[in-house]
């Protein structure tokens, strides 16, 4: 195992060298021999938090471990472009939800191209180009006419007309990370510009057009993290919900009004607020997770139920301390991450002004 690469992973009140070392470290020790990086060990893995954990690992330096964990997508690909949503231990043959998710599905293309910035490797993007256009001709089979994107796809092939919001904002991410690729390949794709500018309207003009999920911090801060909202309209959307989902000195709930914060909502909120220029605030947040760390393995704990005290559920996902690594990652100042989750080197401008 190699010595990851920790120096802008060192946070005051996060991170020092050492615990991102560990971190890094127990993210590894849940990556299996064939790439694939479950929840934790004997639990499932689902193709966007098996993503993210990669994305951590190229933060840290651990750039052939990611890749094994691209080239697990780039194997396992369904006929159609997608993904399973589930898959016990990492199994391929083990699937444990047949459903296609589309926000699972697109989110390839977020992972190969902050891959793809972080070591340069013209060969790897031409070998995952097939796979990330393949998964977005999937995902945009499921936009709707106003530009919403349905969420998922049952294995007998029935589409969801439903939308959500977070996965659409996640997907609005990956669709303009996928046109960033599409870019430098010199392969351009007038019909994806297209469609991420009607998702962008929707995502900012339309609410009606997903699902009411508005008591989970998710759906909250995703129109920001994914892009969608910048500037004025960031800043109040993060000023409308800070205190219904922020709790001082715990971190960030998952739902409203249960007394439980989670670890990977905190972390993303964090990175949607770098991305803001909220630095200070950021930290604040990753700070204040930092009782989810478990000391012997370097991970974190899923969430807490702060009024009761206790560690729920007791498990330490890879993609928690994912997560948390991406955030302290942009935070540092890491290229790669700074330039996939602060817009550099993404197409603006894509807003499609309409109904």
């Amino acid at each position: 195992m190699t010595t990851p690469r920790t120096e802008h992973l060192v946070l005051p009140g996060v991170l020092t060298a050492e615990q991102a070392a560990a971190t890094v470290r127990g993210v590894l020790a849940v990556q299996r021999e064939d790439g694939a990086i479950p929840w934790f060990r004997g639990h499932h893995l689902d193709p966007w938090d098996h993503t993210e954990a990669a994305m951590a690992l190229d933060a840290a330096g651990e750039h052939e471990a990611a890749e094994r964990a691209y080239e697990w997508l780039r194997r396992h690909q369904n006929e159609d472009g997608s993904w399973y949503a589930a898959y016990a231990d990492g199994d391929a043959d083990d699937v444990t939800d047949r459903g296609r998710e589309t926000n699972f599905v697109a989110y390839i293309a977020v992972g190969v191209w902050h891959h793809y910035l972080a070591t340069g490797d013209d060969t790897f993007l031409d070998r995952m180009w097939p796979a990330v256009y393949a998964a977005v001709e999937f995902v945009l089979r499921l936009q709707q006419p106003g530009g919403q994107i349905g969420w998922r796809q049952d294995d007998d092939g029935t589409p969801t007309a439903d939308a959500l919001l977070t996965g659409s904002c996640s997907v609005h991410h990956a669709l303009r990370c996928a046109l960033a690729i599409a870019e430098q390949r010199e392969e351009p794709q007038p019909d994806w510009e297209l469609a991420v500018g009607a998702l962008r309207h929707a995502i900012r003009r339309h609410p009606e057009r997903f699902l009411d999920k508005d008591r989970y911090s998710m759906d909250w801060y995703y129109p920001v993290l994914g892009g969608a909202l910048t500037g004025p309209e960031a800043k109040s959307r993060m000023e409308e919900g800070w205190d219904r989902f922020v709790v001082p000195g715990f971190g960030v709930r998952c739902v409203v009004p249960n007394p439980w914060v989670t670890g990977g909502e905190s972390a993303e909120l964090a990175l949607a607020l770098w991305a803001m220029g909220e630095s200070d605030r950021a930290l604040e947040i990753l700070q204040s997770i930092q009782h989810l760390r478990d000391t012997d393995t370097g991970l974190y704990w899923t969430g807490y139920v702060y009024d009761a005290q206790a560690v729920w559920p007791e498990e330490l996902t890879s993609w928690t301390a994912g997560s948390l690594l991406l955030a302290v990652a942009a935070l540092g100042g890491d290229e790669a991450t700074c330039a996939v989750f602060g817009g550099e080197r993404l197409p603006r401008g894509l807003e499609a002004e309409c109904c």
